[in-house]
């Protein structure tokens, strides 16, 4: 289970450090690809598999289910831990999330959310000023 933030730094390559409590999670393989929200999505392989399935499995007639598969699958790049624990993360999804030399990685359960981390800061304190009407619309929800 993934849980918590952590901030770390990308290098002049793109490399960016996986908190070390992950790591083991994520040496069968992983996925990054474009998130929601302007961050990157980092899911285990066998996460990934289950998703992947059923994105393709979404009905091609309908365009946003057209459009949340090709945003999801075609973003999608797979990464490996290297010897100091680091990943590459492509120029293409930097961009797609506005990256900077600092990045968060927001522990979302089964998946890891990548964020620049002034985008985080900003998402987070404005998810902060809604919590309760946040809390009301989870609690509609059975939560």
């Amino acid at each position: 289970m993934f849980i918590g933030e952590y901030t770390h730094s990308v290098d002049g390559k793109g490399r960016v450090a996986v908190p070390s409590k992950f790591r083991s999670k994520l040496k069968k393989g992983a996925i990054v690809t474009r998130g929601l929200d302007s961050s990157l999505f980092l899911y285990p392989l066998e996460e990934w598999k289950e998703l992947a399935e059923k994105i393709s499995s979404l009905p091609l007639g309908q365009g946003n289910s057209r459009a949340f598969a090709r945003l999801m699958l075609s973003g999608a790049m797979d990464v490996s831990i290297d010897s100091q624990g680091r990943i590459l993360l492509p120029d293409y999804l930097r961009k797609y999330a506005q990256m900077g030399k600092k990045v968060v990685f927001a522990g979302l359960y089964n998946r890891l959310e990548i964020w620049d981390e002034k985008l985080w800061k900003s998402y987070r304190v404005q998810a902060e000023k809604s919590s309760n009407e946040i809390a009301e619309a989870m609690g509609e929800l059975g939560i």
